[in-house]
């Protein structure tokens, strides 16, 4: 009777996940090229809605994040669970339904991004029928991965199984709360939440996916590839229970460090900020564990491309980590904040910790599973020096036009004036540190592509092991039990066998910051303080609205006047102040934004004639020289689609916009109304002959001209901030 078991592993699905990576990588990477040198020449945005940098810009994110990013976390755990859990995937069935789902959802991104459908909201533009299909598949993900845990030969779970439970709960809580919206058709929607509201649910679950998608799974991914490509133990189990425990109840509370000096109420700025700052210590403490468990293996550092990869990945985590706090300090932020210093700190992250750790799980993975060595160790050290050079010379222009950026904004002269008034003077005083962002991002890619064609070499050298078979003794439980004596560990290694009660503390030790922050916000009416004066939007300035969201005006401008004396100078002409949280109770959803390519919008209302507006969307250069912004001249031509305006009252009045009973059924009268008011002021100085040259009389003319997608957003745009004339918020009932 033979005292083994067999199991054989699952590769194939590995095998196709690592397709995927690098497919996705190279165009999310791509994409991000092209935005890149979009910024440095608006040329290249080709004058075409499909291709612009506001519609290309979340398509980039959503590739790099949930196509690279996310491709490369199943790929990690199909691979480490089998073998952690000595168990195959519950359900191959499931598997295949995981990989081709995952992939159509990334698809329909790619489609429905540059045609405009996005719900505005960072890290989650998606609209809602693709929510739904993320949903289905993710929790198909989370069955098949939970099913294979429960049903482990090993008793106890290794630490890379407690971040891997982590990811898929909180995600799935992240996804399910941040996506809450009311469908208007097939492909648009209105959150549920509003202005403040709105706010703090997105940065709690955009600051969070950041912690619970990019973070943890491969945090869970180094402790398990790490020490296997070391051959070493990983250093400290009990710094890595620690790392875990503290990671994941303080992470989720950190989120409003994204909303510093806003609207948002001052207490859960000060909670975000506090949190952020205590999360240094979980984050570093990981990285050192990782860090350590290479203290006898330097010397293969120098030789193999795979730990240089990891080690430099350590790094940047710590770098990121370590900075994401400092960036929350209020006088840091204050700087910082909507400036590229924001986007370097961002491709730190990106950049090395999650594409070096990747690159290097790839060199690892892919000749163990096609059974052969790798084709080139020296292309893939010259891999890995092109990519650090690329990161450098990405990341430190941007750091340093973040820098400027911040300084030009605040400073003032002698007579007491804005210094650099004009806006676009300071975008171009940094042009050419974007054409070394980008040259870094060429650099970067070229090195990906050199990645990809080793591991095309080693594929073809070697051959796929399809179901990999393992053998095993039947009592592997009781192994070892013995070096672990009671107290703390012993404790822990308890808890490790009881998965049912080790997913209910995860998910409570995740939902405790969540609740606190975010319930008093819904609960407390005095977190948003009432302003008589703001009313809906009317139906042609809503109609502008989604316009403006369509064409991801908010990926460059942002909508929030922060309380400093250079911000209300700069962007509020009237005198009307910094922005009150009142002015965004009818804001489904909030488009206060998180970088300024462009200068704020909040109070533009009024300050420019309609006529300017007009031929600055047609051609921004025409009227602000040196302008990069993409030209948007369609909308001179682009009908409305009326048959959008009834649905789009009527779901507004259920999620609370105060719209009367009935309004429907004359919000189109009303509509007409008001576009041919903008159309006779346009009028003056806008000749509608040359847009209508076989028009048979003036009347028609107008009529035509009201059709136009252009007045609908100029109405939006000289509607924001003239709700406000410096009148005293209101204080709601608790």
């Amino acid at each position: 009777m033979s005292n083994l078991e067999v199991e054989y592993y699952d590769n194939k699905i590995v095998r196709d996940f690592a397709f995927a990576t690098c497919f996705w990588g190279v165009i999310g990477m791509l994409v991000g090229l092209l935005i890149a040198i979009q910024l440095v020449n608006p040329f290249f945005n080709f004058n075409t809605p499909y291709l612009t940098f506001s519609r290309l810009r979340p398509l980039h994110t959503n590739a790099v994040i949930f196509a690279f990013v996310g491709n490369a976390i199943f790929m990690g755990v199909y691979y480490s669970l089998q073998r952690l859990c000595k168990r195959r995937m519950y359900s191959d069935r499931l598997s295949k339904i995981h990989f081709w789902g995952w992939q159509l959802i990334i698809v329909a991104a790619a489609i429905t991004l540059p045609l405009g459908f996005t719900t505005s909201k960072e890290y989650a533009e998606l609209e809602w029928p693709i929510d739904i299909a993320i949903t289905v598949i993710w929790v198909i993900f989370g069955l098949n991965m939970m099913m294979t845990i429960f049903r482990r030969r090993e008793k106890h779970m290794y630490v890379a199984i407690w971040f891997y439970i982590a990811t898929f709960f909180t995600v799935a809580i992240l996804h399910v709360v941040n996506s809450l919206e009311i469908p208007v058709s097939f492909l648009k929607s209105y959150s549920v939440y509003a202005g403040v509201q709105d706010a703090l649910v997105q940065w709690w679950y955009g600051h969070n996916a950041v912690a619970f998608f990019l973070t943890t799974p491969y945090i869970g991914l180094m402790y398990y590839f790490l020490p296997k490509a070391a051959n070493r133990p990983i250093y400290s189990y009990r710094l890595s229970i620690i790392h875990f425990w503290s990671l994941i109840f303080i992470y989720i509370w950190a989120g409003p460090h994204h909303l510093m000096f806003t609207a948002l109420p001052e207490w859960v700025q000060h909670l975000g900020m506090a949190f952020s700052i205590m999360l240094i210590a979980p984050s570093w403490g990981g990285m050192l564990n990782g860090l350590l468990t290479l203290k006898s293996a330097w010397d293969r550092v120098r030789e193999e491309a795979t730990l240089k990869f990891m080690v430099i990945g350590l790094a940047g985590y710590g770098m990121a980590t370590f900075e994401g706090p400092i960036l929350s300090i209020r006088p840091v932020n204050r700087l910082a904040h909507y400036t590229d210093w924001i986007i370097a700190h961002v491709h730190v992250g990106a950049l090395a910790w999650n594409g070096f750790v990747t690159f290097g799980i790839l060199y690892w993975l892919i000749p163990k599973i096609y059974n052969t060595k790798l084709f080139s160790r020296k292309m893939a050290n010259l891999h890995f020096w092109i990519g650090f050079v690329g990161i450098i010379i990405y990341v430190i222009p941007l750091y340093w036009a973040g820098v400027k950026q911040g300084l030009m904004w605040m400073q003032f002269d002698n007579n007491g004036f804005l210094k650099y008034g004009d806006f676009t003077e300071i975008v171009n005083s940094i042009l050419p540190m974007y054409k070394l962002r980008a040259l870094g991002g060429a650099i970067y890619l070229f090195g990906t592509l050199l990645m990809i064609w080793n591991l095309y070499k080693t594929m073809k050298q070697g051959k796929l092991e399809d179901n990999e078979k393992h053998e095993f003794p039947v009592s592997i439980n009781e192994k070892h039990e013995e070096v672990f004596k009671k107290g703390f560990i012993y404790s822990h290694r308890f808890l490790e066998g009881k998965l049912g009660l080790f997913t209910v503390l995860t998910v409570l030790a995740v939902l405790i910051g969540g609740l606190i922050e975010i319930v008093p916000m819904f609960l407390i009416k005095s977190n948003v303080p009432t302003i008589k004066t703001v009313t809906p939007y009317t139906p042609l300035e809503q109609m502008g609205r989604d316009i403006y969201i369509r064409e991801g005006c908010n990926n460059c401008h942002s909508q929030m006047i922060r309380p400093f004396r250079d911000e209300v100078a700069r962007y509020d002409k009237n005198g009307n102040d910094y922005s009150k949280a009142g002015e965004f109770v009818y804001d489904h959803p909030f488009l206060w934004g998180s970088k300024r390519t462009g200068p704020d919008l909040h109070r533009i209302g009024g300050v420019q004639p309609n006529s300017w507006h007009y031929y600055h969307l047609e051609n921004p250069a025409s009227r602000t020289p040196g302008s990069i912004m993409p030209r948007y001249s369609w909308l001179l031509h682009n009908d409305v689609q009326m048959d959008i305006l009834i649905p789009s009252i009527k779901s507004l009045r259920r999620i609370g916009v105060p719209y009367p009973k009935g309004y429907e059924d004359v919000a189109i009268e009303d509509y007409k109304k008001q576009a041919m008011d903008y159309v006779l002021d346009l009028e003056k100085d806008v000749d509608y002959k040359e847009l209508f040259p076989n028009a048979k009389s003036q009347e028609e003319i107008r009529e035509r001209a009201a059709q136009k997608e252009i007045i609908p957003l100029i109405a939006y745009l000289q509607r924001l901030g003239t709700d406000i004339k410096k009148v005293p918020e209101v204080k709601g009932k608790e």
